[in-house]
């Protein structure tokens, strides 16, 4: 079985993001940062910079953002599941999970927060974490009349039916720190290139089926307005934590 969670600590270079005006308003909400087009290397490092650099103040962010094809490998991943990787890059990260790949079309969030700050006592709830973060991918797709559903001991999440039902449309990986700070965050397919999935036994699973909304019948999905709506879904729930 594997975990979408790990924990540990690293180093990377500074961190450069735009916040976009409005958002993240709320006491206590995570601002939406629009990062736009960027290489996964580069996320990465950002990513690891900013979460270096926290404080009790640093803002919780979620960071929007569409990666060139690259296939990413989480700390306990089997580079045997990298079947075929053809001239995609494989990246080594610190999250948990699998192997994954990640591509235009495809809604990328990473959520860069302290879950101490939703919780009194220094506890962590890391269960209750990824079951908002399914949950707000579950109420995108049902949004577009779409059914999406988990399995148990298979972060992500599944389409519930249709000739399509099993097949992953979102992966979900993580890392949590000791302190309680997160980073990695979910990919939502809306409308890719599948084959590069093929290449590769998703997440560790062999023959695993994977899919996209504009598959699943969401011909109107288009990516900036999944980003939004799925931003608008984690910090509804996030707002619930709190």
């Amino acid at each position: 079985m594997q975990t979408a969670i790990q924990t540990a600590s690293e180093q990377a270079a500074p961190a450069i993001a735009a916040v976009l005006p409005g958002q993240g308003a709320r006491p206590g909400l995570p601002q939406v940062v629009q990062r736009g087009v960027e290489p996964y290397e580069a996320s990465f490092a950002a990513m690891r910079a900013y979460t270096d650099a926290r404080t009790a103040d640093t803002p919780d962010q979620l960071w929007i953002v569409e990666h060139p094809p690259v296939y990413t490998l989480g700390l306990g991943a089997d580079r045997a599941h990298v079947l075929n990787p053809h001239d995609i890059p494989v990246v080594q990260t610190d999250r948990g999970g699998e192997v994954t790949f990640h591509g235009p079309g495809q809604v990328v969030i990473y959520l860069l927060m302290d879950l101490r700050r939703h919780r009194s006592g220094a506890r962590l709830f890391a269960r209750e974490f990824v079951h908002n973060i399914e949950q707000a991918v579950i109420d995108v797709l049902a949004a577009y009349n779409l059914a999406g559903e988990r399995k148990q001991g298979a972060p992500g999440i599944y389409a519930a039916d249709g000739p399509w039902q099993g097949a992953k449309v979102a992966a979900l990986g993580l890392k949590i720190r000791g302190n309680g700070c997160t980073y990695h965050g979910v990919s939502l397919n809306v409308d890719m290139d599948l084959a590069p999935f093929s290449w590769i036994n998703p997440c560790g699973y062999e023959g695993l089926a994977t899919v996209d909304m504009k598959t699943l019948g969401a011909a109107n999905a288009r990516l900036a307005d999944v980003q939004a709506l799925l931003a608008e879904k984690l910090i509804a729930r996030f707002a619930g934590m709190a």
